[in-house]
């Protein structure tokens, strides 16, 4: 055998080595990117959407006001992504979490209770309202535009014999929140 056809079958030797090498690499990087996937989507101890969830949850302000709270009762239970009103933004916090974990988050007033607005402080003249109705400073009433019957929640701040002054903030407006959610358990049916 010449000594230049042992050089190419040494060649050709080393090339199907290094491809094969590549061939292992990629499948080995596409079995961990499937795994990843795998462990993502079908793994029962972390929370994702469409998960149903058990929590226990405080929420405080920045003076260590508590706001709310179920610690002495039972587990608030909902289902992540489905189209329902969750206060403080709980779908966001709970994604991720393990069951037994406990997460504080800090809300802006923006994602808590809005940001105070004076726009919604309003006087109106007393002959636009009920006759029939009282209002008393420091009471809540409920206001339904006739237009779209539409409801709105004010506080009653002054009252004159032919004005009354409300706001429509929440009590709360411009507030942080501190949020600490606890997961008891991702419901499994």
């Amino acid at each position: 055998m010449k000594k230049s056809e042992k050089v190419k079958g040494k060649e050709a030797f080393a090339a199907r080595n290094k491809k094969m090498k590549q061939y292992a690499i990629g499948i080995i990087v596409v079995m961990v990117v499937a795994a990843a996937v795998a462990f993502y989507f079908f793994n029962p101890y972390f929370v994702k959407s469409g998960d149903t969830v058990a929590i226990y949850f405080t929420g405080t302000l920045d003076n260590g006001t508590v706001v709310e709270s179920n610690l002495n009762s039972t587990p608030f239970v909902f289902t992540i992504g489905k189209n329902e009103i969750m206060p403080y933004g709980l779908p966001d916090t709970v994604i991720g979490m393990q069951p037994n974990e406990t997460k504080t988050v800090i809300l802006s007033p923006e994602k808590a209770f809005g940001l105070y607005q004076s726009s919604l402080v309003q006087i109106v003249n007393r002959t636009s309202l009920p006759s029939n109705t009282t209002f008393v400073v420091g009471q809540d009433y409920q206001i339904v535009r006739k237009t779209d019957n539409a409801v709105a929640h004010v506080k009653i701040i002054n009252v004159t014999p032919s004005t009354v002054a409300w706001d429509g903030n929440h009590d709360l407006a411009g507030e942080n929140l501190t949020l600490r959610v606890t997961l008891v358990r991702i419901v499994r049916e």
